[in-house]
């Protein structure tokens, strides 16, 4: 926990003089492994996204990085491309993909390999003061390029602060 407490100020501190466009979220979620045997639990997540590098309508495309850590000390780090869809009345739908690396702690946790992918979907609103508060579901899997590919899903609640 005093990692993610030392990269979110990092993070923080170095977005200060940032566009506004960029994000951080951190969120507290449930994960429920797809595996016999494995140990669900709670987890806490951290998600930055960078300026839109695409912008067209409602929908905006950036870069993202995420770390998610499980309360049985699981850990993935991930980097890829984050999608926002802006629905108006200050309601939006939010979508990333981002590959990376998951370690597991508990062996029954393993999700067949350390390249997984971590894709998520949410909804979420945002507030007069720039945060904004969001429902999200992901899903990590290695996309069946190991031999066995359980999965694992997750349910995160996810407060998103500008930078």
């Amino acid at each position: 926990m005093k990692y993610i407490a030392a990269l979110t100020a990092v993070l923080l501190s170095a977005g200060a003089a940032a566009a506004q466009d960029r994000e951080l979220s951190v969120g507290i979620g449930y994960s429920e492994f797809s595996r016999p045997g494995s140990e669900n639990s709670a987890l806490v997540s951290l998600d930055y996204r960078h300026n839109a590098f695409y912008e067209k309508g409602i929908f905006s495309a950036r870069f993202g990085a995420a770390l998610d850590v499980q309360e049985t000390g699981d850990l993935f780090i991930g980097a890829g491309v984050a999608g926002k869809w802006d629905l108006g009345q200050s309601w939006f739908i939010e979508a990333s993909v981002l590959p990376g690396a998951y370690f597991e702690s508990v062996a029954l946790n393993e999700l067949g390999s350390t390249f997984e992918i971590r894709s998520m979907a949410g909804v979420g609103r945002s507030f007069a003061n720039g945060t904004a508060l969001s429902l999200s579901l992901s899903h990590k899997s290695n996309a069946s390029t190991a031999d066995i590919n359980p999965g694992v899903n997750s349910l995160h609640l996810r407060w998103h602060f500008p930078l």
